[in-house]
């Protein structure tokens, strides 16, 4: 892993800007696509609004058994339906941030990454750009966030078709 290229995802959906828009900031849109295949969110608290908190829980069986990890942050940039920026930080069930290591990861990740949503109308298409700043690209996170994004665009097509 490296630490110089965050990772970044470039879409583009034949859906409305408005779907896509919900997909990052409607709980029950967020919940049916976030996280790597085989992921489940049975937590979806978002309070989008500048300020707001957000609390993640994601479920997923891994070759060591089944796995919970807890995700906390709080929205600081929201231009409606263009751009969307949150922190992000690992925590325990409570929404309590925990650091690397406390999460048994290698130690010198960050302890709180930013996520950036923007969002260009094209019509009836939506470009996407998403930024995860802190996270390598080549990491396991990295490789999260691909899987993930299909998953939105699979659930973008299913609700478009």
């Amino acid at each position: 892993m490296t630490d110089t290229k965050d990772v970044q995802i470039e879409r583009t959906f034949n859906a409305p800007i408005d779907l896509i828009w919900a997909m990052w900031t409607e709980a029950e849109h967020f919940a049916n696509w976030y996280g790597p295949m085989g992921a489940k969110i049975p937590k979806a608290e978002m309070d989008v609004r500048i300020g707001g908190r957000r609390h993640i829980g994601m479920e997923m069986t891994t070759p060591n058994g089944d796995m919970q990890m807890f995700f906390v942050g709080e929205y600081r940039e929201i231009d409606p339906k263009t751009r969307l920026v949150y922190t992000e930080s690992m925590a325990d069930a409570d929404g309590d941030p925990m650091t690397a290591e406390q999460m048994g990861m290698p130690a010198g990740a960050p302890m709180e990454t930013s996520v950036i949503v923007e969002l260009e109308d094209l019509g009836d298409r939506t470009k996407m750009v998403v930024t995860h700043v802190g996270v390598p690209a080549d990491s396991p996170g990295g490789k999260g966030w691909t899987m993930a994004i299909d998953k939105m665009q699979a659930r973008v097509a299913d609700l478009t078709t």
